[in-house]
């Protein structure tokens, strides 16, 4: 048997909040993995596995993760570690796009925590306002793209740029070139239980 925690068990038990008797029976190794924000270089490779396994398990085929979806899922901070991960992916094999996922991630982004600069160390101000010039783009290209029903022309109208210049803004901001509308048979939404 596998179980895994958030919390440190063994204070756990000493302030009675788990049993001890029960804290013996399953405590026979103990791994301690660091979350999966603090893991970068795993998050593909965790993200491809959960991918192969989701086909198999739904017989639906998807495609490889595109640069712009590689991106974002870099870029994500995890706040739900591995089973965030892997509830997203199965969510994209269900669904058969990349926009399925991509709004939420960007939604997640959005409401993330603030930019926090350490003075201990040299802050690059172009740098920094460059990034956050972007991100704060990205957003409000999300956000008009969603409201003209990602209709790409009208958004351009809408934020008085030119059509060329908001598929290359899109693209820089790792945004889906469009939004798909798959339908999906009610039978391939069941999840498997045990």
């Amino acid at each position: 048997m596998i179980c895994a925690t958030n919390r440190n068990l063994d204070r756990e038990v000493d302030a009675g909040r788990f049993r001890q008797d029960l804290y013996f029976r399953v405590n026979a190794l103990t791994l301690i993995l660091p979350p999966l924000r603090s893991r970068a270089e795993d998050i593909l490779d965790i993200a491809n596995y959960f991918l192969e396994t989701s086909q198999a398990r739904y017989g639906q085929p998807a495609r490889p993760f595109s640069a712009s979806l590689t991106r974002l899922l870099l870029r994500h901070a995890w706040p739900g570690n591995i089973r965030e991960l892997e509830n997203l992916v199965e969510r994209y094999v269900i669904l058969g796009s990349e926009e399925a996922i991509t709004g939420e991630l960007l939604e997640r982004e959005q409401h993330s925590a603030p930019l926090t600069i350490s003075v201990n160390e040299p802050i690059h101000l172009k740098k920094v306002t460059r990034q956050a010039v972007l991100d704060m783009e990205r957003k409000i290209i999300l956000r008009v793209l969603e409201a003209n029903h990602w209709n790409r022309k009208r958004a351009a109208a809408a934020l008085r740029i030119s059509y060329r210049a908001l598929l290359y803004k899109i693209r820089q901001a790792g945004l889906p070139p469009k939004r798909s509308r798959v339908e999906v048979p009610a039978a391939n939404i069941t999840k498997e239980v045990g």
